[in-house]
Formats: C-alpha cells, structure tokens, sequence
C-alpha cells in the first residue's frame, strides 16, 4: 500500500489503569519518529477534544517527561465516557470529527481503551469509510477488567492482579493478628466478568489468599454463600471472602443492589456499583454473629503502579508501538491483540495480533468455566497457569524524596 503522510491523534477512554500511559507512549514515541507522521496529537480527555478541538502537540513535550510516561499511572491525556450514536440516526458529532481531521490533516487516530471506546473507535473507521476520508483508525486496548474479545489478556489487566493478589496476602495477615474470629469480605472490580477477582487467587500460592471465591460468570446463591462462610468459619474461626462487584443472583438481579436503591448509569448504561462488600458484610454478621469486615478496594486496584507487573508495562509499550507499526504499512480498522506463546524452553512470549475492530467492540470474555471450581467459590490451576506469567516482575521506576516520579506534561494546545 502506498505511502500515507499526516498528522496522527492518540486518545484516551473509559477507566484508567497503572499503564495505560505505557500504551498511549509506544504510540506518541513511534509516532514521533516516523517519517510518515507530520505531527502527533494527543486529545484531551478522548474522543471529547477531538470534537471540542482541544489537542496537544505532543512533539513540543520533553523527550524525559514523555518516557516517565512508562511509570505514570492513570490518563495522561484526560479521559472520557461518551458515546457516540449511530451515524445513520446523527452524523453530527462525525461531521465534527472530519472536520477536525481535515483541519490538522489527521491521517492517523488511534483510540486507547476498553470495550465501549473499542465501539467509537470502530464507528470512526467505518463512517471515514463511509465518506471516502482516507485515515488509518488502530485500536489500542486497555482494561482491568481483561474482557476484551479475541486479546489472550488485555494490558492493565496484570498490574491491577498483582495489585489485587498483593492486597490480599496483606490482609490475610491482617485479619488473623488477633485471637478473636472475623470474617473478611473484600469487593474487587468486575461488572460481568471476573478476571480481576480470580487474581485473588494468586494469593493462594502462598497460603495467603481468600478462603472463597465468587465471580459473576457463575450465579450466586445467598444460602449457600452463608453454608460456605460458616464451613470455613466453623473450622479455622476465621474467613476471608473476595468477590466481584457485579456478581448476580439466577434472575440476573445485582446482590449489590439486595441493599440498595436504583444506582445510576453512565453515559453507556452501566449501572454504577458498589457497596456489595458492605451489604455482605452485614448480612454475614447476622447470620454468623462474629465481627466481620467489608473492605473495597475501589479505585486503588486501577492505578496502583508501585505494584505494577513490569511485564505489563513492557507489553502496553509493545501494543502502542504496534499499533502505529502497522498502521504506517497501511494497515486499518483493527485492534491490537496479544497471542501467547513459549520459547523452546516452555517460557511465557507475547506476539501481537490483529483483530477487526466490528468483532472487538462491545464483545465481552468471559472467565473459562472450567477455570472455577465445581462449587463455583473458588479457582482452578488452570487460572494460575494463565495469570502467573503475567505478573512478573519488578520495574525499576524513578523516585523524589522517596516517592514516585510521575510524568508532567506541558500540554501546549495546538493551534
């Protein structure tokens, strides 16, 4: 395919993660040092500035600054949750858009999220189609919560498991300093798959992790819940309970909604979660009558990067480099994927593969079933298999008066 010169836009969406900056610097690196790409932007707060005309010229950025991006958790460029309506019932919001990229001679976007910011990515690409506009639309991905389809795991995923196993192994430590009983039930992300929960079993290896487990792919029954507490409770006087927030009941009803009034959406229709571990926790205590806990992790397991996977840093670079690798030889309309493979020696290697952007956005992965137990409280090796790769190693992340060195961009508006 023939040469294509311009600028390139990179945005950000959805949820943050501890390396999501790791992805959106393989992009603005790789772009800055391409011959085809004139100028490289980043869009404020996502799809958001590309429509309020709100882009940073990401080569008026120091060379340090930029690279500090690998250790930096969150949403350098600013997020965003909007979506955009089908082009056949408003083509306002794409006109805006086309108008922008005529305006920069953007050739080049490449959109950084999760399943939802998978869907603009794709409605982009398919309306530039539409209009004859020749732009080259990569998808890069992002998510904590690993359900992106066709990807063997998604980058983000491995930091917020360490971050999870991690939290765990401490509270276990916690919860049994004193010779009083007490029953733990920690709240992990998760709407309607339970990746991020299932690394609470990584914790197990070493004798440290949740007695129970409970993920959304699996119904969840209250009474047996209770049997299950009170099993472990009755043997050990202890017990430690990880759940996923979005974990259902055989009529698909939220448990976390049994205490709750109607939550709010966003601007997908995603209920707000939250408050299941408190809900759990005070129906345990009336059923049990022993102190007990409920602990959520919340927003600390998105962005904990004094925990991050180094592997899951190297790879998000990886997946951003590619994505402007295979857009500048003509590649488009796809997104960035991650195929697992072992060595001669059986070790862990991640290729990257690609995935059209219509079979990528809003599909979500599920956990194996056969990954969870038959009593559907606990994990099986073949997750550990799966996850433990992941989380490995240490980074070597720069540090100020002992605390971490974060990245502080100048954000020069483009003109």
């Amino acid at each position: 395919m023939s040469q294509l010169k311009g600028a390139c836009i990179i945005g950000q969406s959805g949820g943050p993660t501890s390396v999501i900056n790791a992805s959106a610097y393989g992009v603005i690196r790789t772009a800055l040092d391409s011959d085809c790409i004139t100028k490289v932007y980043g869009a404020a707060n996502g799809i958001r500035g590309v429509l309020d005309d709100v882009l940073y010229d990401m080569g008026q950025e120091d060379a340090e600054e930029l690279e500090l991006l690998l250790y930096t958790p969150s949403s350098a460029l600013g997020s965003c949750r909007y979506k955009l309506k089908d082009s056949s019932v408003d083509d306002t919001d794409y006109k805006r858009i086309l108008e922008i990229f005529k305006k920069y001679d953007v050739r080049y976007f490449f959109y950084n999220g999760g399943n939802d910011s998978m869907d603009t990515c794709n409605k982009i690409s398919k309306y530039m189609q539409s209009v004859g506009y020749e732009c080259r639309i990569m998808g890069v991905p992002k998510t904590i919560d690993n359900d992106l389809w066709g990807t063997d795991h998604c980058p983000g995923y491995a930091s917020a498991a360490k971050y999870v196993a991690t939290s765990c192994m401490e509270i276990y430590r916690d919860a049994r300093v004193y010779d009083t009983g007490m029953v733990c039930v920690i709240e992990i992300m998760g709407r309607h798959a339970g990746w991020l929960t299932a690394a609470a079993s990584l914790a197990c290896l070493s004798g440290e992790g949740p007695d129970l487990i409970y993920l959304p792919e699996v119904d969840f029954d209250l009474d047996k819940f209770t049997d299950d507490v009170k099993r472990i409770y009755e043997k050990y006087g202890k017990c430690i309970v990880a759940v996923s927030e979005g974990i259902h009941d055989k009529n698909g009803t939220l448990i976390a909604e049994y205490g709750a009034d109607n939550a709010p959406v966003d601007a997908f229709g995603h209920k707000q979660l939250g408050g299941l571990a408190s809900y759990l926790a005070g129906y345990i205590k009336g059923q049990v009558g022993c102190k007990v806990r409920g602990i959520e992790f919340s927003l600390m397991q998105r962005c904990g990067a004094h925990i991050a996977s180094a592997t899951d840093i190297s790879e998000s670079f990886m997946s951003g480099k590619a994505a402007v690798d295979y857009a500048v030889e003509g590649m488009t309309d796809k997104m960035v994927g991650f195929e697992r493979h072992g060595d001669e020696f059986g070790n862990y290697v991640c290729g990257i593969k690609l995935m059209d952007l219509v079979d990528v956005a809003n599909t979500e992965k599920k956990v194996p079933l056969e990954w969870i137990n038959a009593e559907g409280n606990g994990m099986t090796d073949e997750y550990i298999d799966y996850a433990l790769p992941l989380i490995q190693g240490q980074p070597d992340r720069p540090l100020r008066n002992g605390l971490p060195r974060f990245a502080k961009l100048k954000k020069i508006q483009a003109k």
